[in-house]
């Protein structure tokens, strides 16, 4: 397994994640939508990591801010495990 068949995994892994972010912020907009089944699923996977950020970011009027933020991070994130696995990959091979 090479460098890049790794990178391409993490981006996968890193990529799902957004989206499920993405689904369940588009989901808040109709209530319904986030008591269903699918609803609560998101919820159990994004909302420990969306619930960090709404602790330091309150919702400006309407508009909650926190998951831009939270999606900008992730991608530093994923930059930061790049590094880190490009790093490793480099020192055992």
């Amino acid at each position: 397994m090479g460098l890049i068949d790794i990178f391409n995994f993490i981006s996968l892994i890193f990529m799902i994640y957004q989206f499920m972010i993405i689904g369940y912020i588009l989901m808040s907009w109709i209530p319904s939508a986030q008591d269903s089944s699918v609803g609560r699923i998101l919820a159990k996977f994004v909302e420990p990591y969306l619930g960090f950020f709404r602790k330091f970011i309150p919702p400006i009027g309407m508009i909650d801010f926190s998951p831009i933020i939270a999606l900008l991070l992730l991608s530093f994130i994923q930059r930061g495990v790049y590094t880190l696995v490009e790093f490793i990959y480099r020192a055992l091979m």
